[in-house]
């Protein structure tokens, strides 16, 4: 029987095929007593260091820079000497290795939902550790994703990064969870590899393998029971709008010309392979022609690191990504860390919310040598490079910070000086702001949380995350109207800007730029040719006036 599913689209585009799921988590038989204790610890911590072995293996192997930060921080916690004191806590009380690694990372994973944000993410990678970790002991295959011999689309729970790093997008066509949210791993790396998406989508792990099935990932939806021919031409309809967008080329413009900046989000210089910028030569990959870098998130230089990466090593990496980078244009996000993303370095107490607490600019109060030096480092990389950077500090709440921030960048010589929005105050205080910076960015994943009170991990919650909810995208506009007053541009780099339909309306609000993954620039290219700046601002009045994200989609959604 037909019925239609709902979540949250993180992902857009079309698929429709058979569904398969993920096969559950290696299960453990009745508890038995350990006899030998010191051969039970020696098994158990080695199914654990082959597990982060395994992992840092696929994260060199990872095609982006993104999907390689991520399992090189899952890595890092299968080797965690907590996580590793806590299986040695269970085999002292009589457990077996098996035991000992479900207990442990049970224990742990409850620490970090409790402390919630950035650590709460964490949760889906320690349940992947335990169930690589418990196969390891048990001599059991490892949990993967299921090979039905053809093109499917997959459905889990949820999904780990080692499940999804390496997907082949011809052979899986969507990926569909019943937990997750906007920030989930599931959504950043689908949005990477441009496949459509849809999480909490309550009910579609309840789905039969075999099962056809269409997914919409810009509306949420997904329906069961198509059947074969239906599912084909929706398949006929996705293959060709691939086609569209692989010759899509040119700036960002409306269909009457109104210029929208199409730039692209980045971790490293890797991700400005070929693929992205296009052969240099014209004989290889054409590329995205994105018109510039949009947002360069320096963590990655950061991550696992008991020592802060030197002023040289810092020179090196951003000049790298000056002189790839499209046109010369980046924009760079300084080190957004703290309580919440714990670098060892930076000696940090734990904090009861870490939300709400030392994370991104505010570091800098306690440790202003971090940000001095980064500030250094860029300065030079980009005299090197003969390059103009744009510098922007995360988690700005005060025109002070800002004010702070603006004179140590342009003190060195940076002239473009900004900030990213993820607070309210930061919105309600856009014109103050710009009367010291040159340019906001708005981070609409952070927005969203703080706006609505919501932990962007918490499944339950993930409607309240939404980008068409109108209270956010009405932040957004009073953000784009402080722009527009102070001749100065306001520009979003959260995911909201890859939706294609979305993008429309946050051009319809004034924003001058938007930022992305690489597979998201053609579609939203393709999109804002296809609307005029009207009705762009149409799209973003009707929007604004809907009592939900479901409404605003249907009544901006074409026919």
């Amino acid at each position: 029987m037909a019925e239609t599913l709902r979540g949250l689209g993180v992902s857009p585009g079309r698929a429709a095929g058979r569904v398969y799921r993920m096969a559950g988590p290696p299960l453990l038989s009745a508890p038995v007593q350990a006899v030998d204790a010191e051969s039970a610890l020696s098994e158990a911590l080695s199914a654990l260091r082959a597990t982060s072995a395994e992992l840092a293996a696929r994260a060199e192997k990872a095609p982006d820079t993104t999907s390689r930060e991520i399992l090189e921080a899952q890595s890092f916690i299968a080797d965690d000497p907590g996580l590793h004191e806590s299986v040695e806590e269970g085999v002292g009380a009589g457990m077996d290795a098996a035991h000992a690694i479900d207990a442990a990372c049970a224990h742990h994973r409850r620490a970090l939902l409790e402390a919630g944000g950035y650590f709460a993410e964490r949760a889906a990678d320690l349940d992947d550790i335990r169930n690589r970790a418990v196969a390891v002991v048990l001599g059991l295959p490892m949990p993967g994703v299921p090979d039905p011999g053809h093109p499917f689309i997959l459905v889990a729970e949820d999904l780990a990064p080692a499940d999804t790093v390496n997907l082949d997008p011809s052979v899986v066509l969507a990926l569909l969870t019943e937990k997750g949210g906007p920030t989930s791993h599931t959504a950043i790396l689908a949005r990477a590899r441009g496949l459509p998406a849809v999480v909490a989508c309550r009910g579609v792990i309840g789905v039969g393998d075999g099962t056809w099935v269409s997914v919409d990932g810009a509306r949420g939806e997904v329906e069961t029971g198509i059947g074969e021919e239906a599912a084909a031409e929706i398949q006929r309809q996705a293959s060709a709008d691939r086609r569209r967008s692989a010759t899509s080329r040119g700036p960002g413009r409306t269909s009457d010309d109104h210029p929208v900046k199409l730039l692209l989000n980045i971790g490293s210089a890797a991700d400005l392979g070929p693929d992205v910028t296009g052969s240099p030569s014209g004989e290889g990959p054409a590329g995205v022609d994105a018109e510039g870098v949009g947002l360069f998130r320096t963590e990655f230089l950061f991550l696992d690191r008991r020592e802060a990466p030197g002023y040289e090593e810092q020179v090196a990496a951003y000049e790298a990504v000056f002189r790839a980078a499209p046109g010369g244009h980046v924009v760079i996000r300084t080190l957004d860390a703290g309580t919440d993303k714990p670098l060892p370095f930076l000696g940090l107490p734990e904090e009861p919310n870490p939300a709400l607490g030392i994370r991104g600019l505010r570091v800098s109060r306690v440790r202003p040598e971090v940000l001095d030096t980064q500030l250094d480092a860029i300065a030079e990389a980009a005299r090197a490079a003969g390059a103009q950077p744009w510098v922007m500090a995360p988690m700005v709440t005060t025109v002070g910070e800002a004010a702070d921030f603006a004179g140590r960048a342009r003190a060195r010589g940076i002239t473009h000086v900004g900030a990213m929005v993820e607070v309210p105050a930061a919105a309600l205080r856009a014109r103050r702001l710009l009367n010291e910076l040159d340019f906001l960015s708005i981070g609409t994943n952070d927005l969203s949380q703080y706006t609505f009170a919501s932990d962007r991990q918490h499944g339950e919650l993930a409607d309240l995350l939404d980008p068409w909810q109108a209270a956010l995208l009405q932040l957004i506009s009073d953000c784009a109207a402080a722009g527009q007053a102070a001749g100065k541009p306001v520009g979003v780099c959260g995911e909201a800007a890859a939706d294609p339909l979305l993008a429309t309306v946050l051009v319809g609000l004034g924003v001058t730029s938007l930022s992305m993954s690489a597979p998201s620039i053609a579609p939203v290219r393709d999109s804002l040719a296809a609307h005029s700046l009207a009705r762009c601002r149409d799209n973003a009045r009707v929007a604004l006036g809907a009592d939900d994200p479901a409404q605003a989609r249907k009544l901006v959604m074409p026919d």
